[in-house]
């Protein structure tokens, strides 16, 4: 974990049901995890989806890229981080990793982008920026 702002973390236990027949976490489920990560973080920076959406704007993600490190193994804890950064005038992308504790093994690299759109068209994102902590 490196970088000048420490990243926003959330803390799971990985769960039997999602592993495969190998006794690892099956691929999707990291998918799962990372989602769950930068919805809790939207919340924490007071976004909610729900208002977004009643004021016509939703936000989607376009793009998802993932290194797949090391697996995970029933009952793993590990933490999920992310952190943001703009990319043009619509884009969002969400750095996150994943680190299987307590040794803080890295277990995935991902870089997801999203997008606020309205109408199905993409749109700055107002005063998301802000509210993210992102430059204008």
């Amino acid at each position: 974990m490196t970088g000048n702002k420490p990243p926003y973390n959330l803390k799971f236990v990985v769960r039997d049901y999602e592993c495969d027949l190998q006794g690892v976490v099956n691929n999707a489920n990291y998918q799962h995890y990372l989602e769950h990560t930068r919805h809790e973080f939207l919340i924490s920076k007071g976004v909610s989806f729900v208002e977004l959406h009643d004021e016509g704007i939703d936000l989607i993600v376009t793009k998802a890229e993932i290194e797949y490190k090391y697996p995970l193994k029933s009952r793993d804890e590990f933490i999920v981080t992310v952190t943001i950064q703009r990319e043009g005038n619509a884009r969002i992308l969400f750095i996150q990793d994943i680190y299987r504790l307590p040794d803080l093994k890295l277990i995935v690299k991902a870089k997801v982008t999203g997008v606020a759109t309205k109408k199905g068209r993409p749109v700055h994102p107002g005063d998301l920026v802000s509210r993210l902590g992102l430059e204008s």
